[in-house]
Formats: structure tokens, sequence, C-alpha cells
């Protein structure tokens, strides 16, 4: 017998959905984290209403196909000679 996992998404205390897309809510931090329905982590600041609009923002990128045009590498991380 297959037994399949299912995925179970677990909303966090106090979540407040927003247009019936992901959820909002203030971490123990005093911080205000975003999800996907579906349970993909998406944005952590210090303002509700920030991370309420970045990931409207994000979420619309994502669907047109434009995030990468908002997207950079500031450091390569690349160490010249010998350790």
């Amino acid at each position: 017998m297959i037994q399949t996992a299912t995925d179970e998404v677990i909303v966090p205390e106090g979540a407040e959905l927003i247009d019936d897309v992901f959820y909002v809510w203030e971490t123990r931090y005093g911080l205000f984290s975003t999800m996907t329905k579906q349970g993909r982590k998406m944005m952590t600041g210090a303002t509700k209403d920030g991370v309420i609009t970045m990931t409207r923002w994000h979420l619309k990128c994502e669907q047109d196909g434009t995030l990468e045009q908002y997207t950079r590498v500031v450091g390569d991380g690349f160490v010249s000679g010998k350790l």
C-alpha cells in the first residue's frame, strides 16, 4: 500500500487573509510576515501595510513574469587568492 503525504498548511494564530490570496500576521518579535494560501512564506517587515504592499507587488510581478527585471546581485562573494 502506498500512502501519500498531505500538504497541510498551518496558518499562524491571528493571521488575517488578504485579498483571498495571502495571510499576514504579527510575529512574536513585533514584525509582520506574509504567507500564501498554499503555505509559501513571502515577506517579513516592520509594518503591516509595508509587507502587504510588497507581497501584492511581488505576486503581481511573478504573475506578469517581470520579477527578474527588478532583481540584481549586489556582491559576487568571490574570494581571490589562496585561503
